[in-house]
């Protein structure tokens, strides 16, 4: 019998993977690497422009690699820069084919995150998001602060 540890994190490093091979699959349509669903989908959030600061902190990456895919989204004419602030602070806005892009991808997110909870009835779904936002939560401060003695 797995223990409650190992039988989570077996299921969240499942789930993660999977989200990951639908992400590749997706994206290669747009000669784009799986990752870049998240940009895309921020970004969209976001018309007014996001400065690659913004982004980082969004979807919790590190500075190198959303420099790296915004420049190749850009160099694919997703993506462009205001350089009115400067190149510190310039927004990032997405182009007409960068919108497209991001509407693609959230089709594809609302598609598979329908099809993966089609078995959960609405009060399974709030059940489970209450749980995993309080997992998350907890799992941020022990990571910030450590593990309780």
């Amino acid at each position: 019998m797995l223990s409650r540890f190992e039988q989570f994190t077996f299921m969240i490093s499942g789930i993660y993977r999977s989200i990951q091979k639908i992400e590749r699959e997706e994206m290669d349509k747009y000669g784009l690497k799986g990752g870049y669903a998240q940009h895309l989908a921020a970004m969209a959030r976001h018309p007014e422009g996001l400065t690659a600061a913004q982004l980082c902190e969004i979807c919790d990456l590190d500075k190198a690699a959303v420099s790296r895919s915004l420049t190749e989204m850009e160099q694919r004419g997703l993506l462009e820069r205001d350089m009115t602030a400067g190149a510190y602070r310039a927004k990032l806005r997405l182009t007409s084919t960068g919108r497209e892009a991001a509407d693609y991808v959230r089709k594809k997110a609302c598609a598979a995150v329908e099809a993966a909870g089609k078995n959960l009835s609405d009060g399974d779904r709030a059940v489970l998001y209450t749980a995993l936002e309080s997992i998350a939560g907890q799992l941020q401060t022990i990571a910030k602060e450590g593990l309780p003695d």
